[in-house]
């Protein structure tokens, strides 16, 4: 199996990929989701996976629906964060942390005990600790997993430096077509436009509510071709999937367009 990663081995994408496939899966490392996006288009890659709490995800949800790729399933990965350097530095012999700009604000919090240390904004945090390695830069620490740390040979100067402990990140694992719907699928994630007409979106919810369907996220994203209309983005949780289909039917009386995006198992 060919699977796409944003970042390099060692990512967080790589560490899910480990877990939801397996280790023998091929990794294709993309520096960016459309460049990820742009394996699958190209079937260079069987999957993808993408982080959709720590990117941008909402313009990512947009490439989703543009290029007609489908959600299979979700992940939740607990993040551990690591302060690593090369082999001999301390943590006093530290005067520059490059990482992800999340990283780096989940762990703010440790680095107030550390007023010498300059936090600066990097990309993928694995990628930085593979620099850091490569170059045998010394003064200098990534933020990355325990598998960055074994993959390019750095030493864990402190484990687990991120502020909240139970700190999950959901990750979504995408195909370049639909499958056949599987039995256990009980979640979907969905994309609708509204017309004009007044209170619509408040009829959407209640269709939702009258077949015992659940919303755990709402976002909404600006049609570019038509000023001042939204997509709107929902992830929803469902126990009947006939009440899915019935509720299918229902919106359709309220939208200009319903698209599913992806039917999978709700793994939280």
């Amino acid at each position: 199996m060919r699977v796409s990663i944003q970042g390099v081995k060692g990512s967080f994408h790589h560490i899910v990929g480990e877990q939801y496939f397996d280790k023998q899966a091929l990794y294709i490392e993309c520096d960016t989701f459309s460049e990820l996006v742009e394996t699958l288009k190209n079937k260079e890659a069987d999957m993808a996976i993408e982080n959709s709490i720590s990117g941008a995800i909402l313009p990512n949800y947009a490439l989703i629906d543009e290029c007609n790729l489908q959600i299979e399933g979700e992940f939740y990965l607990p993040i551990q964060h690591n302060l690593m350097a090369i082999n001999g530095q301390k943590i006093e012999d530290i005067k520059e942390v490059i990482s992800h700009p999340m990283a780096l604000l989940q762990c703010r919090k440790f680095f107030r005990k550390y007023p010498h240390i300059k936090l600066i904004e990097g990309t993928d945090t694995a990628d930085i600790a593979k620099n850091i390695s490569n170059k045998n830069i010394k003064g200098v620490a990534a933020i990355a997993s325990t598998l960055a740390a074994d993959i390019y040979k750095l030493n864990i100067i402190e484990s687990s430096i991120q502020t909240i402990e139970n700190n999950f990140t959901r990750f979504f694992i995408l195909k370049n077509k639909e499958e056949k719907t599987l039995a256990k699928t009980n979640k979907a994630s969905i994309k609708f436009t509204l017309n004009n007409q007044k209170g619509t979106l408040c009829k959407v919810l209640t269709v939702f509510t009258d077949n015992d369907i659940s919303l755990t996220k709402i976002q909404s994203l600006p049609i570019i071709e038509l000023p001042w209309e939204y997509a709107f983005f929902v992830d929803i949780i469902f126990e009947d999937y006939s009440c899915f289909e019935k509720a299918q039917k229902q919106i359709l009386t309220y939208v200009n367009e319903l698209k599913i995006l992806g039917k999978y198992s709700n793994n939280r």
